[in-house]
């Protein structure tokens, strides 16, 4: 099926959902690679609808994405969900601005940056119901490596070095404090309203590391090394000590090992029109950097 037609056939669907007091014309919002993303207008209220179903080779179930997105609204982080159904959610639409990474380096939003993710990780489990997902990145990239060979991935040679520094990372970053994180903290996942701060997305949502929702921020958008380690200092409450500077650098290079991978992986599984392979190019680029930084770091 091709995009415009799997389009057509998720606009149809979003459409026919019961909900609806009238006749919708749902449009489509750009800024989806793993699902489909409609607004809809209705007796004056917008909404957004997200379409997409289970992405098993990414570990994505909606199921958990939907639970996950309950409890960030009742978190006070996320918008109401108003809808969901296998495949569908249907979320209040947030009236505000998109972040884009230079948004995030921007040192005015930094602290309420570092609030909303410690927020996320300390309250979200109040309000989450039914089993809980555990996203541990060291499981994704093993499995990750695992479906490349299976889909005979152009990238299978260099699966053998790059496991192996996984294995370094992991045992480099520790022992862990298990809190509930986002873990795909792209700067257009937080949105501002002119008041606060939203954050949407919730499908990768599990138990984690604090250390990496602090290294996808840092990571995704590219903060400075001072500010990086700023938002350490933010987010524990006190000065970044030689330890805790490697164990988040190692964690970092994890993050960006797991993008890089994603990607590898959406080369061979995925149908949206999107050059992965550029994807893959660049993320591996900036894996390869903050690598030789936690190298530097542990050597000193």
């Amino acid at each position: 099926m091709s995009p415009d037609t799997l389009q057509e056939c998720s606009a149809a669907r979003v459409a026919a959902l019961e909900i609806w007091f009238g006749r919708v014309d749902p449009l489509p919002l750009a800024g989806g690679i793993t699902n489909q993303n409609f607004t809809v207008e209705d007796r004056g209220r917008r909404y957004v609808v997200r379409v997409g179903s289970d992405i098993l080779v990414h570990g994505v179930v909606r199921a958990n994405e939907q639970a996950a997105s309950r409890a960030a609204y009742l978190a006070g982080l996320g918008p109401g969900v108003v809808h969901a159904e296998p495949g569908i959610l249907v979320l209040d639409f947030i009236e505000g601005r998109t972040f884009t990474p230079e948004d995030v380096r921007n040192p005015a939003n930094l602290e309420r940056l570092v609030d909303m993710v410690r927020r996320c990780h300390r309250d979200i489990p109040q309000h989450l119901r039914g089993p809980a997902a555990m996203f541990w990145v060291f499981h994704v990239v093993r499995d990750y490596a695992h479906t490349l060979r299976e889909g005979d991935s152009r990238h299978v040679s260099l699966l053998p070095d790059l496991l192996a520094r996984a294995a370094r990372l992991e045992a480099a970053v520790g022992p862990i404090d298990v809190v509930f994180g986002h873990n795909d903290l792209l700067a257009a996942n937080f949105m501002d309203d002119g008041h606060r701060l939203w954050l949407v997305d919730w499908e990768y949502a599990g138990f984690n590391s604090p250390l990496f929702d602090l290294g996808g921020l840092a990571s995704n958008s590219e903060l400075a090394p001072e500010q990086a380690e700023q938002a350490l200092g933010l987010y524990f409450g006190k000065p970044v000590d030689d330890q805790l500077r490697r164990r988040a650098a190692a964690m970092t290079a994890a993050s960006l090992l797991r993008e890089t991978m994603w990607s590898m992986v959406s080369e061979i599984h995925s149908t949206v029109d999107f050059d992965y392979a550029a994807y893959t190019a660049e993320n591996l680029r900036r894996f390869e950097a903050a690598y030789a930084n936690y190298q530097a770091l542990d050597r000193a």
